[in-house]
């Protein structure tokens, strides 16, 4: 048990202080020591009394009448397709690619100048603001 309040009270030092270990052990040092209660003693368990099974009526036994014959039925036979031959294709000529005329190397860019971006004029100091007083 006490060791879930040093938890508790490590876990809410290390929050208070968001990660400065210096601090949170100074304060972990600086708690009283907390007595602990002694335990209750658990109550007895009332007892029950075992009481006699309740005698079920016995229910007449019925027959029931036979069920009717089912036949059963047969998998009905699909007619079979006569087996085809493949067709046999003539081989396809290997096509040749013409190789792609190579390209003339790109041509080297200048350096361009850095784009800066615009000031924001501020404004004079005479013109009369909403918030101040007329």
């Amino acid at each position: 048990m006490n060791c879930h309040k040093n938890l508790c009270i490590l876990l809410l030092a290390t929050v208070l202080v968001f990660g400065n270990q210096g601090l949170a052990s100074r304060l972990l040092v600086d708690l009283p020591k907390v007595p602990e209660f002694p335990k209750p003693e658990p109550l007895p368990l009332p007892t029950v009394p075992s009481l006699p099974k309740p005698e079920l009526p016995q229910l007449p036994k019925v027959e029931l009448p036979p069920l009717p014959h089912i036949p059963t039925l047969l998998k009905p036979e699909l007619p079979t397709l006569p087996h085809v031959a493949k067709p046999e294709l003539p081989p396809t000529p290997k096509l040749e690619v013409p190789k792609l005329p190579e390209l003339p190397p790109l041509p080297h860019l200048p350096e361009l100048p850095k784009p800066t971006l615009p000031t924001i004029p501020s404004l004079p100091k005479d013109i009369p603001h909403s918030i101040s007083n007329p």
